[in-house]
């Protein structure tokens, strides 16, 4: 059967001489993995910068429910508008991280219509999100791709239960190893219950280590959410 839909390209593997395997998050599909042919090589028909980490796709796609590796008919770029253009090397921190942060999370299972349509539109920078600062966007990332994908932390900070534990997923009145320290919990509990709306004005050492705990919360509650590398590159640029 032959369905069209917007992806976003999450990894690529070489395939025989000229084709690749690309990870997909499809609109109407969810997470699927498809042959591209010619795609490497001087005569490619299908050039590699459409390939690239977040590339918006329209793309024409046979579904065999029988199969985990699909065949990708036409192929063509997405025209997603942006408003608020970033510099190039913040845009590509963001596109990496964001990039390995859906790589490393989704399954291929359900359609998750509503996570690819925030995805995309994050991307295209023109969410309520980016009325913000820029470098509040990989904590608000984070935090909303943990609510699609049903483990956000819960938001029960009060004077009783100050200290968020990573295991747990909820505040807690007790402290242990997987807990976080109170100025960190109490962090956290803003950007929870300030989502959209204005925030704090955080050190670069608190952002960091706000967004290194989120990585071992997802850690702790997906599997396969190991040897994550790229908000180190992140680091370096969102000061």
């Amino acid at each position: 059967m032959l369905l069209s839909t917007p992806g976003l390209v999450l990894h690529t593997t070489p395939y025989a001489e000229t084709s690749v395997v690309a990870k997909v998050f499809t609109r109407q599909l969810g997470l699927r993995s498809y042959i591209i042919k010619s795609v490497r090589g001087p005569r490619g028909r299908v050039k590699q910068n459409l390939l690239q980490p977040l590339s918006a796709l329209d793309m024409v796609v046979y579904d065999n429910p029988k199969t985990n590796l699909n065949h990708v008919k036409e192929i063509f770029p997405r025209h997603v508008s942006t408003c608020h253009p970033l510099n190039l090397s913040t845009e590509n921190a963001l596109r990496f991280f964001m990039t390995e942060v859906l790589y490393k999370s989704l399954r291929e299972a359900e359609p998750m219509p509503d996570l690819f349509d925030y995805v995309e539109s994050v991307f295209a920078l023109n969410t309520e999100h980016l009325t913000l600062n820029t470098i509040h966007l990989p904590v608000i990332f984070l935090l909303t791709v943990a609510r699609h994908l049903g483990i956000e932390p819960l938001d029960n900070h009060s004077s009783r239960e100050p200290f968020f534990d990573l295991q747990e997923g909820r505040f807690v009145s007790v402290p242990s190893e997987t807990t976080l320290s109170p100025a960190l919990s109490e962090m956290l509990h803003e950007y929870l219950s300030n989502f959209n709306r204005q925030l704090s004005v955080f050190s670069l050492s608190e952002r960091r280590a706000l967004i290194d705990a989120l990585i071992a919360y997802y850690q702790l509650h997906l599997s396969g959410f190991s040897h994550f590398h790229s908000h180190e590159i992140l680091h370096t640029i969102l000061k």
